[in-house]
């Protein structure tokens, strides 16, 4: 019996220790396997960040250098650039302290744009008549919504209230003729979504304005300059002449000169006023004329004229150590058809041209160059003396909005009495709210990060 019992226990520990082996190396064979299923995930977590940071480092490929491979090395595989994408809608809200890359502002596209304006005709009262294109009766409301969009960078829509704190205890001046007068509405009509401005200066024909925001202590003067040089016009409202302007070629404007050092930025422009008829001044001398064939003066043309000006202007300013930041201005096409301002031209294009569509105008061309000639002689010498002097070329970005003026709608309820009336078009000023709100666009980011 009790060898029977002992085989028995003897047969029980054979079988607890088979038992044991058998766990053990179960538990053996588990414990590698679960080191094996960490290393691969540590692996797998490894491949991804790589794979993340190489996605990132593709995405800021504008701010890196990338090393010259040597001869002797493996060329890498051929990366290509990451596909673009359509910006969705909210690319207005782009914070502006963000800027992804630098890039050409004034090369781009107009895109639709579903929000429309930041303001209407309605809620800015400081639009003109003349430029009030829906209350005058304009039947398309289209034109409105449209944005301009550059290429390859982002553009934030401007920001009011951010210009206003930027701008805080400063001073602004646009200084030209009536283009500025329709951009300075423009500025204050964006401006005034944040604070209306209070009316502080005009001068007797009220061509000459400024105004101030008392919150902010920053003033906005709009300075009338057509010519930036002394000049005698005789014409009226309307742009009818009685007599050849009298330009005197070699002495600057005082109402902008006088109060240029005391203004922190300024945007300044000329341009289609020196087509018209005029006699030329040089050391208190008649020296030839434009448009003159009932006087006995050398015909000189406008080109000389303008040359002469942009040259003393620029000079001015490159040498004038002012701490400020200027901005010049080329001048804007117009898109007068079958006729111009004074005998019957029209624009009754309702959406913006494509690319190639329209082209600029000779008269346009000549003027744009003068001025780009001029713009680069003084760059490097205004620089040179610490004088922020910065170019707003709005030619191509205007060029393709035929639609944006406010054609026969310059007057009030044109055709009410007559659909079929005869009236006078205006199409180089711009409707407000209109195209030319997207300068402000470019001029903060301009200010902001340029």
């Amino acid at each position: 019996m009790n060898s029977l019992l002992y085989l028995r226990g003897r047969k029980e520990r054979r079988r607890k220790k088979k038992k044991m082996r058998v766990n053990w190396k179960s538990w053996s064979l588990n414990k590698h396997q679960h080191v094996l299923v960490k290393l691969a995930v540590a692996v797998l977590l490894v491949g991804l960040a790589f794979r993340l940071f190489v996605s990132r480092s593709k995405g800021f490929a504008s701010d890196l250098e990338s090393p010259v491979l040597g001869k002797e090395q493996v060329q890498g595989p051929d990366l290509k650039p990451p596909v673009s994408v359509e910006i969705p809608e909210n690319e207005d809200q782009i914070p502006l302290d963000i800027v992804a890359e630098k890039c050409d502002l004034f090369t781009g596209d107009w895109i639709p744009s579903p929000s429309g304006p930041t303001y209407t005709n309605k809620s800015c009262p400081l639009i003109e008549g003349h430029q009030n294109c829906m209350r005058n009766g304009r039947p398309d409301p289209e034109y409105l919504y449209w944005k301009w969009k550059p290429r390859d960078c982002q553009l934030p829509r401007f920001n009011a209230g951010r210009f206003l704190e930027l701008m805080r205890n400063k001073a602004w001046a646009l200084i030209g003729d009536s283009i500025s007068r329709n951009h300075v509405q423009s500025l204050l009509c964006m401006l005034t979504t944040v604070e209306r401005p209070v009316e502080v200066y005009h001068d007797g024909e009220y061509k000459s304005k400024r105004w101030h925001f008392p919150s902010y202590n920053f003033t906005i003067s709009n300075i009338w300059s057509p010519f930036l040089v002394k000049a005698a016009i005789f014409e009226d409202n309307n742009g009818v002449s009685t007599a050849e302007v009298q330009l005197h070629l070699d002495k600057l404007d005082k109402t902008w000169t006088d109060v240029y050092q005391s203004l922190d930025y300024m945007i300044i422009s000329t341009g289609k006023w020196f087509l018209k008829a005029a006699i030329y001044h040089e050391n208190d001398t008649i020296v030839g004329c434009h448009i003159c064939p009932e006087k006995n003066l050398t015909e000189l043309g406008f080109v000389y004229a303008y040359n002469k000006t942009l040259h003393y202007v620029m000079d001015f300013i490159a040498t004038s150590k002012h701490k400020g930041l200027i901005f010049f201005r080329t001048s804007t096409p117009d898109h007068f058809e079958n006729g111009e301002w004074h005998n019957g031209g029209t624009c009754r294009r309702t959406t913006p041209a494509k690319e190639g569509e329209i082209e600029i105008k000779d008269l346009n061309r000549i003027l744009r160059n003068v001025e780009l000639e001029e713009f680069e002689k003084t760059a490097a010498k205004a620089a040179d003396n610490g004088v922020k002097l910065k170019l707003l070329d709005f030619t191509n970005l205007l060029l393709l909005r035929p639609d944006g003026h406010p054609g026969p709608y310059r007057q009030f309820q044109p055709f009410a009495g007559n659909k079929t009336a005869v009236v006078q078009n205006d199409c180089l000023h711009w409707c407000l709210p209109g195209p030319i709100d997207f300068w402000n666009d470019v001029i903060m980011e301009m200010v902001v990060n340029g």
